[in-house]
């Protein structure tokens, strides 16, 4: 009665996971189970993620029904057999193995500083400020000199303190 219920809606809903799901559930019910197999399949098809149709599929595929005598395995589907040829391939898969080709750098390398010279891409008040800290005075008026250019309004600040640092070499 149910399956006589969903016919004429068959071709509505021919794209629909449920009406397939109940469909092939009500063609199992009447023990027509290649053909809810096929059902099931769709359904496999249009939500490959889901897994009620793919637990009812594999119970049919791998189910001998008695009543009769159908092995709905003997079918061939090409979603489980490619599912099969997959998980053989992956059971048969090995990483490749990588090995680090580039050593560290040593941490004696890491504290060396960079030359005085060097020119200083973002020059700012708190790097200036951290290299005179660390006692890099040469780099600190380096980068006080490049904010004279970029911020002309606190120039006369920043001479002071490139005077006061020359005092420090």
């Amino acid at each position: 009665m149910g399956l006589d219920r969903l016919k004429p809606f068959s071709g509505l809903f021919s794209d629909s996971y449920l009406f397939n799901l109940l469909y092939a559930k009500a063609l199992k019910g009447l023990k027509k189970y290649s053909l809810a197999s096929e059902y099931y399949r769709k359904c496999c098809e249009i939500a490959p993620s889901n897994q009620v149709a793919w637990k009812e599929l594999v119970q049919l595929q791998t189910t001998i029904f008695p009543e009769t005598g159908e092995n709905v395995l003997e079918l061939f589907d090409p979603v489980t057999d490619e599912l099969e040829k997959l998980t053989e391939a992956l059971s048969n898969f090995e990483p490749v193995k990588s090995t680090e080709t580039a050593d560290p750098t040593p941490l004696v390398d890491q504290k060396q500083p960079f030359p005085d010279e060097t020119t200083i891409a973002v020059p700012t008040e708190s790097l200036a400020m951290l290299f005179t800290k660390q006692g890099a005075y040469r780099k600190a008026i380096n980068v006080y000199s490049l904010l004279i250019s970029l911020k002309p309004q606190n120039a006369e600040q920043y001479r002071k303190k490139i005077d006061s640092l020359h005092c420090l070499l």
